[in-house]
């Protein structure tokens, strides 16, 4: 084969390539409005310059259209050096408040200012973090990986948590902290506004198959 054959079709495989890996996240977030959204609770969600903010709480903006199950979750937040939110995943059934899916979900914290149980990139005071890779004042990249039974938590390209239903979790010891015992592989998705002065900026939302 010519030398000039092989780089043309070499050049004609390359854009085929990306294409395809940059449709493979699917956006929840629409970066105009909150379509496909509902909110429980106290406090809100406004859309802002193209991205989400929390405004008080608690309170829990869940995507309605239906549950996830064995997929990847992208979050890219900022704020959490000094504020609290949550990303609330196997949620079981439609929440009609806020309290429900804190103790049948499980909720992946966003607060960097917390013990080792309680800080971002863990399951809410069940799992304890393998590492704290947040960017304070900056915008950090959350990757929830759910895998039938089997939960993962990444940030910035590091592993914080990798749980499995039936691990061992510490006691309950705060009112406020989720109840115990196995979560549903699949279930309903959303994030949290935590209360009072806390903001935190969500800028991309989205998800892929596994």
């Amino acid at each position: 084969m010519k030398r000039t054959t092989h780089l043309f079709l070499s050049l004609l495989l390359v854009p085929c390539f990306y294409s395809a890996n940059a449709q493979d996240w699917i956006p929840l977030f629409n970066g105009k409005d909150l379509s496909s959204w509902a909110h429980v609770g106290d406090g809100s969600f406004v859309v802002e310059d193209g991205m989400l903010k929390t405004q008080g709480g608690m309170g829990l903006l869940w995507f309605t259209p239906h549950k996830m199950k064995d997929v990847k979750i992208r979050v890219v937040y900022r704020g959490a050096a000094e504020n609290n939110a949550g990303v609330f995943i196997r949620i079981p059934k439609k929440p009609k408040e806020a309290w429900m899916p804190v103790n049948k979900g499980y909720e992946v914290q966003i607060d960097d200012r917390g013990d080792d149980y309680h800080k971002t990139g863990v399951l809410y005071s069940l799992t304890k973090a393998k590492a704290s890779p947040a960017i304070a004042d900056d915008w950090n990249v959350m990757e929830i990986t759910l895998d039938g039974d089997r939960t993962m938590v990444t940030l910035n390209g590091v592993l914080v948590t990798d749980y499995t239903e039936g691990d061992p979790v510490p006691a309950k010891v705060l009112e406020y902290e989720p109840d115990r015992g196995r979560r549903k592989t699949a279930g309903y998705f959303g994030l949290q506004n935590h209360g009072g002065e806390d903001v935190i900026f969500f800028k991309e939302v989205s998800y892929q198959p596994l």
